[in-house]
């Protein structure tokens, strides 16, 4: 079983052990310096999925904390049928785990370690990375690490792009309208991030295409060498050599996509357009995902965002991205948002407090003297968890104490205690 201890775990009917009452763990998929991934089982809908597992320990500092924060921004905004799905983010004090798509054909890099592809067949792959990575430039954002170990198969043999880790924003473009973090795998960097003057997110990643496109058809990368140092020179210099096997349509493609001037080098717009590229290409079909289940009338429940998740976890101190929670806290609770708020209206009631309604799932109460206010938001944390947090709205602390504090939190929490903190808390 893996290291799940920390995680909040619950026994469910068949007495295995499912992490956050929500995900089965299976087999170990992959393991990276930051993150393992395991194949998982959705104990409710019985859906496979793979969740990715990053210690804390492990990216305490500021870059590679910066880099989480990222990809979990990236990866819940783009929605693309060849980029891996972002399910969910969870949280324990020690691990953050993403909750993924599943891609049950594996990594490019192990089909391709078995044999070459044909060159139709490498076509298709290449249309299908064209059109996530111009999706993807389309939105401001530059995956900058695509190589074969970073793209996944679906069992139809479809493309999945993953791992955004290092993936760049346009907020990151510096005033010379550049980027100029230097990251890449060193086979499948552009020449342009060896030179160290800063280089065009779309661009470098249009090079990395070009490499995978000649590994998919070759079997080999095209720059390669024991030495790191004359395998740079090669790539900066633009030196390799096309199998026998090459049609001329693919070595003009290649030339195109492996040019070292990036100010000449093909654009995915002019890739879309070229003859090799365009044989038998379909154009992408797909539509944004947005959750409208709520019915209409009914209050919406407020999601947390995976931000908000990492933050209410010590360890990962992000907190200076959110509002912060003045004169109040916040703590979990298991049952629902709706539970949770008759819970406040009945307490408020008793202690003759007004009560008020938000259209988001949460309350206000104010004193009816008017002498404290108090704001109650209720998260969805999961399907079976809430996140509560109690703020003060102005008015006297003493008041706000004593009936947040010594009333309303203790009954809430059902224990009494004001320390219901995970999810051994919860309202029935």
């Amino acid at each position: 079983m893996p290291d799940i201890e920390e995680a909040v775990v619950v026994e469910n009917s068949t007495s295995t052990t499912a992490l956050f009452g929500k995900y089965e763990l299976g087999r170990l998929l992959g393991c990276g310096a930051f993150a393992k991934v395991y194949h998982a089982r959705n104990v409710n809908t019985g859906q496979s999925v793979a969740v990715k597992v990053i210690s804390k320990k492990k990216i305490t500092g500021a870059s590679l904390t910066a880099n989480v924060k990222r990809e979990i921004s990236i990866m819940s905004r783009l929605h693309h049928p060849n980029i891996v799905k972002l399910h969910e983010v969870l949280a324990t004090k020690t691990k953050i785990y993403f909750v993924i798509e599943f891609a049950k054909g594996g990594e490019l890099f192990a089909k391709i370690a078995k044999g070459r592809f044909s060159e139709d067949i490498g076509r298709r792959i290449f249309q299908q990375l064209i059109s996530a990575v111009g999706y993807c430039h389309s939105r401001g954002v530059f995956h900058r690490d695509l190589k074969p170990e970073n793209l996944l198969l679906d069992e139809n043999g479809n493309l999945k792009v993953s791992d955004f880790g290092l993936s760049a924003v346009k907020d990151q473009i510096q005033t010379d309208g550049l980027l100029h973090t230097l990251c890449g795998t060193p086979a499948y960097v552009a020449p342009e991030i060896l030179a160290k003057k800063g280089y065009d997110g779309a661009k470098v990643d249009v090079w990395s295409c070009g490499v995978i496109l000649f590994v998919i058809v070759a079997g080999y990368l095209p720059f390669n060498d024991p030495n790191l140092m004359a395998m740079y020179k090669k790539i900066y210099k633009g030196e390799y050599r096309c199998p026998r096997w090459f049609s001329p349509e693919l070595r003009r493609f290649l030339s195109r996509l492996l040019d070292t001037n990036p100010e000449t080098r093909i654009t995915v717009d002019e890739i879309l357009k070229d003859p090799w590229f365009k044989k038998g290409f379909k154009e992408v079909k797909f539509h944004e995902e947005y959750d409208n289940k709520e019915s209409e009338g009914m209050e919406k429940v407020k999601e947390l965002n995976a931000f908000d998740i990492i933050s209410f976890s010590s360890g990962l101190n992000i907190s200076g991205l959110f509002s912060a929670v003045d004169d109040g806290d916040r703590f979990v609770l298991r049952g629902t948002a709706e539970k949770v708020l008759e819970k406040v209206e009945e307490v408020a009631k008793e202690e003759r407090v007004a009560v008020r309604r938000k259209k988001e799932c949460g309350v206000e109460l104010e004193g009816l003297n008017g002498n404290f206010g108090v704001l109650v938001e209720v998260y969805r944390l999961t399907e079976e968890m809430v996140v509560v947090e109690g703020k003060r709205r102005g008015g006297d602390v003493v008041a706000f104490n004593d009936l947040w504090m010594k009333r309303l939190r203790p009954r809430l929490c059902d224990a009494g205690s004001s320390s219901c903190s995970t999810s051994s808390a919860g309202l029935r």
